[in-house]
């Protein structure tokens, strides 16, 4: 079963940086896509990026300010938001995705706070 653990959150003023980890385990985790996503307070869960054998994608938002990345030999995603704004703060999860056989399956870890002060 997978398992997904996110650390980094935290609280940071407008302006400054933070790096988020995801460790992923249970199965080969070089065979999943993998994305970040968060939840603002009263708001649905939105996209943010992902990372899929080498090719990227960001939600406009975030585009030119969030990295994602990740390191196979650790089985970690990472990701780095600079030049943070207060419309960042939300809870940050971490999603694994496989397709197999024509069906998607998807794993989130716990989530992880970040709130940016103005």
């Amino acid at each position: 079963q997978v398992q997904l653990v996110e650390s980094g959150g935290g609280l940071v003023q407008a302006g400054g940086s933070l790096r988020l980890s995801c460790v992923f385990s249970g199965r080969t985790f070089s065979s999943y896509a993998m994305g970040w996503f968060r939840q603002a307070p009263e708001k649905e869960r939105e996209f943010v990026a992902t990372e899929n054998r080498g090719t990227t994608g960001y939600a406009d938002s975030v585009k030119g300010r969030f990295t994602i990345s990740r390191d196979n030999a650790k089985s970690t995603v990472y990701l780095q938001m600079d030049s943070l704004k207060p419309d960042d703060t939300a809870v940050y999860f971490c999603q694994a995705r496989s397709t197999r056989l024509g069906f998607t399956y998807d794993y989130w870890g716990q989530g992880t706070q970040v709130t940016v002060s103005s």
